[in-house]
């Protein structure tokens, strides 16, 4: 009996080991034809319950992520944010609310719409609002200056409103939000955008699409828009001699997650650090946030990363295939696979790869895409026919080709794992 045991757990180590030979064979076969020739590429594909490296190409090498990024703002967020995210801290003295900002972006975002600090601050006479506690510039650094007026690059800022956007409709008439500027957008037959110094909007009158046009943000700006909605209440200070201290709370954590990582949000992806550091100290500092990681959850990745924004949108960032599978496998250990799988867009059917890596029939991939000029990467989470969850990370840099085509080479890399594995 011993010896028949013995004999089938051969068996059954030999085929799996021919079936990991077979793939490693097979995808390598891909990487070596003239496609890959003029790009750089690096693929990681590890079996997370059996332990074990399916393949690594370059998986060492560092790569310019872009919203692969967000994997790591994602892990940051789920470590260092409490389940509801701390809209303000604040203190009250009498018919006084003095609040301290923590970076919330919920704040009547578009999306969110959230009303926390409306609600609290009409019960009172005065609002004193604290926003100078932030470090981060407006801007990340590398970002690239011509987006100043496009949609997925609003400014960074200690107390953001309305997304820091300006959000534009156009149906039977045009809406304007917030208010505050809806006698201030100019009606052109240009397209739409700002000034690139000022807050002066303009709209296509025959455009269709809802729009959104990042604010620039300023003291004067988010008094003049609080006021709008609270006349004559509200005044900016830069000390108390109260100590806000109380905090309240908004949205629950995963709703904000779960929208930053399918449409991937680059100014939630920002906040979502300037918060996390808001847990730390009362100086918002997104940097602060960031080391807190390295030196702590994150002290033990093989390949330290130069990890520079939470969107991904500066070519700064530099991270390799091996230490996003590091995150993915620490958040698959640590989170339940219904919870961590509905933050990533699902291939063929959400998001960001609705249009892409769709199942057969059923969905295979939750993943995270990251997309800049020449440059696309996906990492996340893939599940063959056999049941089996592998994690991978597949990263395209510096190619000549089009996103279709890159896209299209991937996909035959994950439907061999898929259905061969």
């Amino acid at each position: 009996m011993l010896k028949r045991v013995l004999v089938i757990f051969i068996l059954t180590t030999s085929i799996a080991g021919c079936k990991v030979v077979n793939l490693s064979n097979n995808i390598d076969k891909i990487m070596t034809t003239p496609f890959f020739e003029n790009q750089f590429t690096g693929i990681y594909i590890y079996d997370v319950k059996a332990d074990k490296v399916l393949y690594n190409y370059n998986a060492d090498k560092y790569f310019t992520p872009a919203s692969n990024t967000k994997i790591f703002t994602l892990f940051t967020g789920l470590e260092m944010l409490p389940d509801s995210i701390p809209a303000f801290k604040y203190a009250v003295n009498k018919d006084t609310i003095t609040i301290q900002a923590t970076g919330d972006p919920t704040f009547l975002h578009p999306f969110f719409k959230d009303s926390t600090a409306l609600k609290l601050a009409k019960k009172y006479k005065k609002v004193h609002l604290i926003t100078n506690n932030i470090s981060d510039k407006r801007y990340g650094p590398g970002w690239a200056w011509e987006d100043f007026d496009s949609y997925f690059s609003p400014e960074r800022s200690a107390f953001p409103m309305y997304g820091n956007v300006v959000a534009v409709q156009n149906e039977d008439s045009i809406n304007v939000t917030p208010y505050y500027f809806a006698d201030k957008l100019k009606i052109t037959d240009k397209s739409y955008g700002r000034k690139e110094f000022s807050n002066s909007f303009y709209f296509g009158r025959n455009r269709k699409r809802d729009t959104e046009i990042p604010m620039i943000i300023s003291d004067s700006l988010l008094l003049n828009l609080w006021n709008d909605i609270l006349p004559n209440k509200v005044s900016l200070i830069h000390k108390s001699t109260l100590k806000p201290s109380t905090i309240a709370y908004s949205i629950p954590k995963d709703s904000l997650f779960k929208r930053m990582m399918e449409v991937s949000d680059n100014f939630l992806a920002e906040q979502i650090l300037v918060l996390a550091s808001s847990t730390l100290s009362d100086t918002l500092s997104s940097a602060k946030a960031r080391n807190y990681l390295l030196e702590n959850q994150l002290k033990d990745l093989q390949q330290k990363p130069r990890w520079v924004d939470g969107s991904g949108l500066s070519r700064y960032n530099l991270f390799t295939p091996i230490s996003f599978v590091e995150v993915l496998t620490k958040m698959y250990q640590k989170i339940p696979e219904e919870r961590l799988f509905q933050f990533f867009p699902v291939g063929g059917k959400t998001g960001t790869l609705k249009k892409w890596f769709s199942g057969n029939p059923k969905p295979y991939i939750h993943a995270k895409s990251g997309t800049l000029g020449n440059n696309y990467n996906l990492s996340g989470y893939l599940i063959t026919k056999s049941g089996k969850i592998l994690i991978f990370s597949y990263m395209n840099n510096h190619f000549m080709h089009s996103n279709a085509d890159v896209k299209s080479k991937m996909q035959t890399v994950f439907e061999e794992l898929r259905d061969n594995y």
